[in-house]
């Protein structure tokens, strides 16, 4: 198998440069449109493909982002590995804004949202135990490092639903009772989904601020986050584009088994298997299926 490497990007992160031949990629998807086009290309011999999460010009709000369609359609092109890079904030001093963060646990707080491609008709229940993929982790970890970026391994990602900031209480809560290092919109079902699309699925969250439980910044600003932003998208794009020659082109099975996670998690019987759910999990589970 040919590794492909699609990145999702947040806010902050609408393009990333460098692709040879690189073409805005419309992709039909049974479950509605992506968020915006796919631009697919090749980067140091290795086939690549970004997709802005909130769609070019930010259209798209974290509860309205379409991520069943999302994760369908990079499926559908022959992504094997997805990276999230996704802006957030810190709960954690010494993750400070500028910083990175390789997520690798969740608490997802989400309510508002499609989580499953399964459901009535076909049930099935894949392990998030472990969320992410430790080899992808590993590798946006040493991009990250080899850019010159200060970078974090390990954490856990609140995801919350937004669209506005937490309450004072509420951050409290996250940092000091539950233990979580870093919050955001976005990374939830995103993760869940990739599971189930057996895709390799890794999360770098760029720290934008302090959220508002630090005595001394306050609350969050939308300016200062603006701000860091810039710096942040800068060396996102130059940690994907050291990602290609630490992945390479040709790719082994998943040694943590990610790319076989529906193995066993299919649960309706195939004579009680709903046809048009079928059809439409023909990218997502046409291995299995």
């Amino acid at each position: 198998m040919d590794t492909m490497i699609g990145v999702i990007g947040g806010s902050g992160l609408y393009e990333i440069g460098g692709l040879q031949d690189p073409t805005w990629t419309t992709v039909d998807s049974p479950w509605g449109a992506p968020s915006d086009q796919i631009l697919i290309g090749t980067l140091d011999g290795v086939k690549m493909a970004f997709l802005p999460r909130h769609g070019r010009g930010h259209v798209h709000s974290p509860t309205t982002v379409p991520y069943r369609a999302n994760i369908d359609a990079l499926k559908r092109i022959g992504v094997t590995d997805v990276i999230s890079v996704s802006a957030c904030g810190s709960f954690r001093e010494e993750m400070a804004p500028g910083h990175f963060v390789v997520v690798d646990q969740f608490i997802d707080r989400t309510f508002g949202r499609e989580k499953s491609f399964f459901g009535t008709g076909c049930v099935a229940h894949v392990s998030v135990a472990h969320p992410t993929c430790p080899r992808l982790g590993d590798a946006c970890f040493d991009a990250a490092q080899a850019q010159g970026i200060t970078v974090h391994k390990g954490g856990t990602y609140l995801a919350m639903e937004g669209p506005q900031f937490s309450t004072l209480a509420e951050s409290n809560m996250y940092r000091n009772v539950w233990g979580c290092d870093v919050i955001g919109m976005t990374n939830m079902p995103e993760a869940k989904l990739a599971r189930e699309a057996e895709l390799c699925y890794a999360s770098v969250a760029m720290v934008t601020d302090y959220d508002s439980w630090h005595p001394d910044h306050g609350e969050v600003d939308v300016s200062e986050i603006i701000r860091t932003l810039t710096g942040n998208s800068a060396n996102a794009r130059g940690m994907v584009a050291r990602l290609p020659a630490l992945l390479g082109a040709d790719r082994a099975p998943c040694p943590h088994g990610c790319d076989r996670a529906l193995e066993f998690a299919i649960m309706t019987a195939p004579e009680k298997r709903d046809p048009d759910l079928l059809a439409r999990l023909d990218a997502v589970a046409g291995r299995v299926l």
